[in-house]
């Protein structure tokens, strides 16, 4: 005899074999035995959670001849010809490969004629909300008026798109999604019945995979047995077979990213991609790991509504307390965004790598949250004791080459004497203007997003060493009076040209009361066309025809 898979060899026969739908068995029942039966069902719920299987139930249930406390008896003819397949009075329409109005049409017709044995002729269609128009439209007067021996059981996993007439007609019922500690305690029972061992950690771990999906639970279970067969299912074959990661993998890649560990994070998925890992599943995974660093952070006695074990969940209490909630939530960001993006790639490997560096170096980002990362990380160099200059360095990237030599550093790698920075000259001044979108460039946050729009100027006449920078927007009066912003501006000026200079802010607006007012007109256009301009006085105007 052929195998039969487990999902369909253990599907259940009566109401009490059916696992997680409490409250859709108990109005059932109740129902049969009071005789107060609907013409019209709607089945709703996500896959496997047994909405055909309670259907075929239910069609027994209304025809049995002895009826169990509500539940088929499954001795009767009639319960074994409906379990058997080839009872007239059950009919099963697939709506996904018969959803023309002519598919429907023969039901109309159909129904005119009464069961040749039973109570009920009991119709379920699957997946009805794949339909057309023209078919929900010639089965809604069917369904608004049936014969009395006619029963519609509508199973769909999408509600939404069926039309509001036809939900107006039925006892909707939702399928909860099955919990993991049910469909464990089922998939121990079956294995018990089949004389498999297996570990409890593993049936846990497939119950968990199976999102609350039982027929998906019994599949990942038969799939690892064939597997292994005639051998103890592990824990450890379980992660091998459906190629998922194990937890300890996601500790070491979250404190590598912790690091900012690039090369660290790239090693690990290396690793992972030669184990075999499916690169989604991994992605799903580590997501789920840090949705449950996030509420051990956040709350207390969550141990087992994380369902993890008692090593585990001192893991992530410890894991919890070395990274914020708000870093913790740009992580989840990045990999859901990942998540909807491997759906249709081609390069997988490379996107995954790709929000790796992402999440190592938040200065990629300029939203808020990876602001809020950048400052985590400067926090703990300062911890350290690094000092800023080195800090600031080290985060938004690498120090040039001419502000390195000013601080004495070299490529060789030696360190000299620091040489003291002179006073800007007038002629400084202009080359600090020639390289001011560098300059700028170098600061980070707001700050450059105003001086992108800033314009620097000087006075030329008096030899001021004053940089004056003015800012065109009325918004970047917040930085005018701030005199850390006009030292960091300072500090990046001297580390890239070698010269002190004083700066001072001031908005377009403000040009009069500053002291550019002494700048005259005659040396700013001078300064602009670099060459003495001179003027003809005429003691009378010129006089045009």
């Amino acid at each position: 005899m052929s195998y039969t898979a487990l999902y369909r060899k253990f599907r259940p026969d009566t109401f009490a074999d059916v696992k997680g739908q409490d409250h859709i068995v108990t109005t059932l029942k109740n129902q049969i035995q009071a005789d107060r039966l609907g013409h019209a069902y709607l089945f709703c719920g996500t896959r496997g959670t047994g909405k055909t299987t309670i259907a075929k139930i239910l069609a027994k249930a209304v025809n049995c001849e002895h009826p169990v406390d509500g539940s088929p008896c499954n001795e009767c003819a009639s319960c074994k010809a409906i379990q058997a397949g080839i009872s007239t009075n059950v009919i099963e329409i697939d709506a996904a490969s018969n959803n023309g109005v002519d598919n429907i049409r023969e039901i109309r017709d159909e129904v005119a004629y009464r069961p040749t044995q039973g109570r009920f002729k009991v119709y379920i269609i699957d997946e009805v909300h794949m339909l057309s128009t023209g078919a929900f439209n010639a089965l809604l007067k069917t369904l608004e008026e049936p014969p009395s021996y006619v029963i519609f059981i509508l199973a769909t996993t999408e509600a939404n798109k069926i039309p509001v007439t036809i939900l107006s007609r039925c006892q909707r019922y939702d399928f909860k999604r099955i919990t993991v500690d049910t469909i464990a305690a089922r998939l121990k029972e079956l294995m018990e019945t089949e004389q498999v061992e297996v570990e409890d950690k593993a049936i846990r771990y497939i119950a968990k995979a199976a999102d609350g999906a039982m027929r998906d639970a019994l599949s990942l279970l038969d799939q690892c047995i064939a597997f292994y067969l005639g051998q103890k299912l592990t824990y450890e074959k379980v992660l091998e077979v459906l190629g998922t990661v194990d937890t300890e993998i996601f500790s070491r890649m979250l404190r590598c990213i912790l690091k900012g560990d690039v090369s660290g994070s790239i090693h690990t998925l290396e690793q992972l991609i030669i184990q075999g890992k499916e690169l989604g599943q991994f992605v799903t995974d580590f997501t789920w790991y840090l949705r449950n660093l996030l509420l051990v952070g956040n709350s207390e006695g969550e141990e087992e509504a994380l369902d993890v074990s008692a090593e585990q969940y001192r893991i992530l209490q410890e894991e919890s307390k070395m990274v914020d909630d708000e870093t913790l939530m740009r992580y989840i960001r990045i990999l859901s965004e990942l998540s909807s993006q491997l759906r249709y790639a081609v390069q997988k490997r490379v996107l995954v790598e790709v929000a790796l560096v992402k999440l190592c170096r938040p200065q990629m980002e300029t939203n808020l949250d990876s602001v809020l990362d950048r400052l985590r990380i400067l926090e703990e160099k300062m911890e350290q004791g690094i000092p800023v200059q080195a800090v600031q360095a080290a985060v938004p990237g690498q120090i040039p080459a001419q502000a390195a030599e000013t601080q004495g550093i070299y490529p060789s790698g030696e360190a000299t004497p620091a040489v003291k920075p002179t006073k800007a000259a007038p002629e400084d001044l202009q080359k600090i203007r020639a390289q001011w979108k560098a300059i700028v460039g170098q600061t980070s946050g707001m700050f450059r997003q105003f001086l992108q729009k800033s314009v620097p100027k000087y006075n030329g006449e008096t030899g001021d060493a004053r940089l004056f920078v003015e800012f065109q927007d009325s918004l970047g009066a917040m930085y005018v009076d701030r005199p850390e912003a006009a030292q960091e501006l300072q500090q990046i000026i001297e580390q890239t040209t070698g010269k002190t200079v004083e700066v001072e802010m001031i908005l377009a607006d403000q040009k009069k009361n500053s002291a550019l007012s002494e700048i005259s007109v005659d040396s700013l256009l001078e300064e602009t066309v670099h060459m003495p301009i001179d003027y003809e006085d005429d003691d009378e105007p010129e006089e045009f025809e």
